[in-house]
């Protein structure tokens, strides 16, 4: 039994008259007539009558029409399927992500994507979620991971919350903290490490203090995370950071402020204007299964919560910036 004789059989059945199914499959009469005769030696049944030119289902083949159906729809299934996998040989994804989650988040489910797909193209823009969002509108990044909330109006654009992440006080690691938490008062007055103008944790910092009635003082400022976290450990001053930042960082440590504390939303931003390429989709795949499976298996940083493990609550813990 092939897979083409069903073909034939199925034609033959649905139109009642062989050289329409013929012409329906793009084949010669005589050859579409003996592979059905091959198919029914096959079968020992014969699964036509052929009576003064009506052309009817025999028992045999009324009971092999749903069989044939079936196993046609599986193996058309099964192609597309292989289809999809081939083309996923070749490609590439573009990525946008903050640093914090270049260096924690991103990393792993890149390396995870990377093993499923070694073919795979992968480009990743680092930046900050204001020009994170302006290269996704523009069409120049697939996907982004970026914080909350969503700095344009542009109605091309679609995100998905994934995580919410604690902002924590980081202090070398030999400046022991006083208790659990911090309040935001005990910065005033505090040297303090900044970023650069348009980071979001700048705005988010210097927000925080503004509402506790100080303005901070700066030892430096204008870098990315990588140097921000350099100049915290080298003893120059305290940064506002997201808790992920901290591990594998035994130079530092991180005190999360007074609750209601300080908080941010993470999410995986694209165009809905624009139908993802596969590689994207599946990227998107691995990403969110890695963070969910992270999130049941309690193995997200600390300070990391999975949103979808939040049912009925509202409002986020804490201000989100």
């Amino acid at each position: 039994m092939q897979l083409q004789q069903l073909a034939y059989f199925v034609a033959v059945a649905e139109a009642r008259h062989f050289t329409q199914a013929a012409e329906r499959m793009r084949v010669a009469q005589p050859s579409l007539s003996k592979q059905i005769k091959a198919l029914e030696a096959d079968l020992g049944a014969p699964l036509f009558s052929r009576a003064r030119g009506n052309v009817t289902l025999t028992p045999a083949g009324e009971a092999l029409l749903p069989l044939a159906r079936r196993i046609l729809a599986d193996a058309d299934t099964a192609r597309q399927e292989v289809a999809q996998l081939a083309g996923l040989r070749r490609g590439r994804v573009r990525l946008g992500a903050t640093p914090s989650l270049c260096a924690g988040l991103m990393a792993d489910a890149l390396a995870r994507f990377h093993r499923a797909y070694p073919g795979i193209e992968l480009l990743v823009e680092e930046g900050g979620s204001r020009d994170l969002v302006r290269a996704l509108a523009r069409g120049q990044l697939d996907l982004s991971l970026i914080i909350m909330p969503l700095q344009s109006d542009d109605p091309s654009l679609v995100t998905e919350e994934i995580l919410r992440e604690n902002l924590v006080v980081a202090a070398p690691s030999h400046e022991r903290p006083k208790g659990p938490y911090m309040e935001i008062e005990a910065l005033r007055g505090r040297q303090m490490v900044m970023f650069r103008p348009g980071y979001d944790l700048r705005d988010a910092t210097l927000a925080a203090c503004r509402q506790a009635g100080f303005e901070p003082r700066f030892a430096v400022q204008g870098g990315e995370m990588d140097a921000v976290l350099r100049f915290v450990e080298a003893g120059l001053g305290v940064a506002v950071v997201p808790s992920m930042v901290l591990d594998g960082r035994p130079g530092l440590s991180g005190t999360p402020l007074a609750p209601p504390g300080l908080s941010r939303t993470i999410a995986l931003a694209q165009r809905k204007d624009v139908e993802p390429t596969r590689a994207a989709q599946a990227f998107r795949e691995t990403l969110l299964s890695f963070v969910v499976e992270a999130g049941h298996e309690g193995t997200l940083p600390q300070g990391v919560d999975l949103i979808a493990e939040l049912p009925g609550q509202t409002d986020p813990p804490g201000e989100a910036f």
